[in-house]
This record gives structure tokens, sequence and C-alpha cells, in this order.
């Protein structure tokens, strides 16, 4: 039962069936993008012509697994008011177009808590997401990233991401995006099966291996434990090629979309999904 929805985040240059498009090209059967630029406040607007082109491209290519990733200014328990106002708004304008664009998954890193302590923060995550998922069209899930634990950022360890989930009473419109180098750099052991394992038995005790809806997978330039954000190219860094082997023959995520993050996005991202197809179990 090896893994179905195998893709990599794409360039959106010429629109989001363009990427679908190039994702097909090198073998994807699962696309991530941004919906607007990840580096501003601001957004398109979302036209019936946009919309069309998505659909288009997912029924000529048969690539219908679509993941999205919301703006890195996103801090939904920043201490400044007005920018914790503006990262609800940015999260809510995401999940606004998803839905009429009719992706189904938005991923999120959440937030850092500059200071205030990790239990104000994952407190004021909690009520950021609960607000906006009330306010936001029930099509769309949004999923926690794990991080890498760099700086303040939240959600590194899995304790974080249980308390996240139960402040907000479980909701099924909340769940989690892992990420296979920042587990890598938060302490998490995957390289060999037995590590792999036990670490995502620790997942399901704490969190729930069902609450997992996507995958990064990213090999990491920086060993266990580093705290460090650094992707590399899948086998060549220093989590290796075994833990993939795990992941993509792994039957709890046979449905998942598992998507890369890999450096090089325009000329590697094939080599990538090629070596990652190459671990499947046939």
């Amino acid at each position: 039962m090896a893994a179905k929805l195998l893709g990599a985040h794409m360039p959106t240059a010429g629109g989001l069936g363009k990427a679908v498009q190039r994702g097909h090209d090198i073998g994807c059967t699962a696309v991530q993008v941004f919906t607007s630029s990840p580096q501003q406040w601001k957004s398109k607007e979302v036209t019936d012509t946009m919309v069309q082109d998505l659909l288009a491209a997912e029924e000529a290519t048969a690539i219908h697994s679509l993941v999205s990733h919301d703006s890195y200014l996103i801090n939904l328990c920043a201490p400044d008011e007005e920018l914790r106002s503006k990262s609800m708004g940015g999260l809510s304008g995401e999940i606004v177009r998803c839905a009429r664009y009719g992706i189904p998954f938005v991923v999120s890193h959440m937030g850092a808590h500059v200071g205030q302590g990790e239990e104000v923060g994952l407190a004021r995550v909690a009520e950021s997401a609960l607000t906006i998922l009330a306010e936001t069209p029930e099509t769309v899930t949004l999923l926690m990233e794990t991080t890498a634990g760099q700086g303040s950022c939240l959600n590194w360890r899995f304790e974080q991401l249980a308390t996240i989930l139960d402040l907000c009473k479980r909701p099924t419109r909340l769940g989690v995006c892992i990420d296979t180098c920042h587990i890598f750099a938060a302490g998490y052991d995957i390289r060999t099966p037995e590590a792999y394992e036990a670490t995502f038995a620790e997942f399901d005790r704490l969190v729930g291996v069902a609450t997992i809806k996507a995958i990064h997978a990213n090999d990491s330039k920086h060993g266990l434990g580093s705290r460090k954000d650094r992707h590399e190219h899948i086998g060549k860094g220093e989590i290796g090629l075994e833990a993939f082997r795990c992941l993509v023959n792994d039957p709890r995520f046979e449905q998942t979309p598992i998507l890369l993050e890999t450096p090089d996005a325009e000329t590697h991202h094939g080599e990538n999904l090629a070596v990652l197809k190459s671990l499947c179990a046939t």
C-alpha cells in the first residue's frame, strides 16, 4: 500500500493551472501552491477565469489533490495586536481563496510567541484559530505545520500541537501537516524503521495520526535536534533515504498528499520525486 499522492510545491507563474500542469509534467499526483505571494499582505482577487483555469488543469491532468501554503508573514499569537489582526485577516483570506478555488487544505506555520512564553502563545493561537474557523467556509481545513523549533516558533513539539487541538476542542477543520525536515531538526528521529515507528507512535499517542492530512517530504541539511530549518534533497541530507522509504510505504499515508519542498524547485523537483517513487514497494 504505497503512497498514491506524491507531489511537490510547484511555482505558480502564469496561474495555478500552470502550476498543476507543471506538476503533472514531472509526475506529480498531488500539488501544493501559494494562492498569493507569501511575502506580501495584499493579494489579487480570485476571478472566475482564474478558477476555471485551475479546474481545467485538474481535469486535464487528473490531479485533484491540492494543498495551499499560507503567507510566511502570519503570526496568530503576535504580541503586537495590529500584526495579530493582520495575520488573522491574512489567514482568513487564504481560506476564502482556497474555498473559491476548491482547494481543501491550507497549511500554516501558525505563529511564534516572541517572548510572551509558550503557554500564552499557544492559547492565543488557539483563540485566533477558533475565530478564523468560525468565520470562513467549511470546505477548507486548516493544517498546523510542524516547525523546526527555530527562535520562538511554536509547534516544534508534538505536545504543542496537542495543546492547540485540545484548546480548540479538536474541530474537524483543524489538522496537522508533518514536515520531515522540521520534526527531525526538532529532535524526533526517523532515520531507521525503528526510530520512524517510535516517533509516529509518540505522535499518535499525543496528537493522533488521524489528524495528519498532508506531509512535507524534505531531507535536512542539519543534524538531529539542530532546530535549524534548512531543507535538503531527498537522501542527500542528515535524514537519509530509509526514513522516506518508511514514509512512502506507510499504509496510514496511502491517500495523504506527500509533497516535496526541496531546494531548486525548477530544476530538481522532478529528480526528488523520482527518488520518492523509487522507494515505493511494488
